[in-house]
């Protein structure tokens, strides 16, 4: 079982950076892929990145590669996702999520948190 909680959401003008963390809790969360996801109003979720359980692959959405970076330290149960160059269209509710395993789906998921990219 793994308990996520997103915080690090709010308002940021356009071009601006903000991190975004997970706190996860769990004592086999170092063995979990995990990755972020948005859901902006009346869209579809829409995945973004994801890592595996050491840190040592990752993998972006053409959406957001080389503007987010995903990134964990495993020592304090503890997901980032940097996000620069923001865009008015970033806006919308940021969640985190555990996979089992690398290419798996999502197996548990936070409870999201807000982010509103003004123009």
């Amino acid at each position: 079982q793994v308990h996520l909680v997103e915080s690090g959401g709010g308002l940021v003008q356009a071009g601006g950076s903000l991190r975004l963390s997970c706190a996860a809790s769990g004592r086999t969360f170092s063995s979990y892929a995990m990755k972020w996801f948005r859901q902006a109003p009346g869209k579809e979720r829409e995945f973004l990145a994801t890592i595996n359980w050491s840190g040592s692959a990752t993998f972006y959405a053409d959406s957001v590669n080389g503007r987010f970076t995903i990134s964990r330290d495993n020592a304090k149960n503890m997901v980032y996702l940097q996000m620069n160059s923001l865009k008015p269209e970033d806006t919308a509710v940021y969640f985190c999520a555990a996979s089992l395993r690398w290419g798996d789906g999502v197996a548990y998921w936070g409870q999201g948190t807000q982010v509103t990219v003004s123009s």
